[in-house]
């Protein structure tokens, strides 16, 4: 069974008839708007991530940990000055 030119006329009128003109290109825009943020989803991902800030905490020298336990008194802060 093959379908002709004149079959398919007969559906799109009775596609137009049943939906309308309007809600036919309302929907057609939706479509399309959908179609665009895929894409835009699609070309996000491709995107490499910005790397990570590196976050500074306070700055202080630590010894090892032999030096530390060999030190029986912490060093202060107060006491370099």
């Amino acid at each position: 069974m093959n379908i002709g030119p004149f079959q398919i006329l007969i559906i799109a009128l009775v596609i137009l008839v049943l939906f309308g003109r309007g809600r036919i290109s309302e929907m057609m825009g939706d479509f399309g708007k959908g179609v665009k943020s895929f894409r835009q989803g699609l070309n996000d991902d491709d995107k490499p991530a910005a790397p990570p800030q590196r976050i500074e905490g306070p700055s202080h020298e630590a010894k090892p940990a032999a030096e530390a336990a060999a030190d029986p008194q912490p060093a202060s802060d107060n006491s370099a000055r």
